[in-house]
């Protein structure tokens, strides 16, 4: 049993030795080869840069919309509260005459300055959801040009190393 194992294991040995492909031919750089190469470097690097510009300016206007976008749902529940208030205050100052009246007219004033704070917030957050939506838009742009910088680069440098 040893025999045939070993048999087995030295055989496999020999068979991967002779499967290796013998390694490639690599021909020296041309001069024409080595400034293409450099040229898609730099053209690559440049690509690179703009797009991580574009990406920070993108963030940077998200960003800038989400504060925006708490600010306006901060001061319209603010309006509403003060609504709220004023309201609660007439029904309180109100003759017992009146008072079915005032707080009547105190629950209409309470909905409207709900209804009035909700669509603030809705459309704040719509605004903030349509920057987002160009952002990722901008961001998405910018990374195709980058492969297409990065795609012509490889391309110059093939075309240069077949033409002699």
């Amino acid at each position: 049993m040893n025999k045939l194992l070993a048999t087995l294991i030295s055989g496999l040995f020999v068979s991967a030795a002779f499967a290796q492909a013998p390694a490639p031919v690599i021909a020296p750089a041309t001069p024409a080869v080595v400034k293409a190469e450099v040229k898609a470097v730099n053209a690559v690097a440049a690509a690179n840069k703009s797009e991580a510009k574009v990406d920070a300016t993108a963030d940077a206007k998200v960003q800038k919309a989400e504060v925006t976008a708490t600010e306006k749902k901060s001061t319209a529940k603010a309006k509403a509260a003060k609504a709220k208030s004023k309201a609660r205050a007439k029904v309180a100052k109100a003759k017992a005459a009146d008072k079915v009246t005032a707080q009547a007219k105190a629950d209409t004033v309470n909905v409207k300055a709900d209804a009035k704070a909700d669509t603030a917030i809705v459309n704040a957050t719509a605004k903030v959801d349509k920057v987002k939506v160009d952002a990722k838009a901008d961001k998405a742009a910018a990374n195709i040009e980058t492969s297409a910088v990065k795609a012509e680069g490889k391309v110059d440098v093939k075309a240069a190393g077949a033409v002699k």
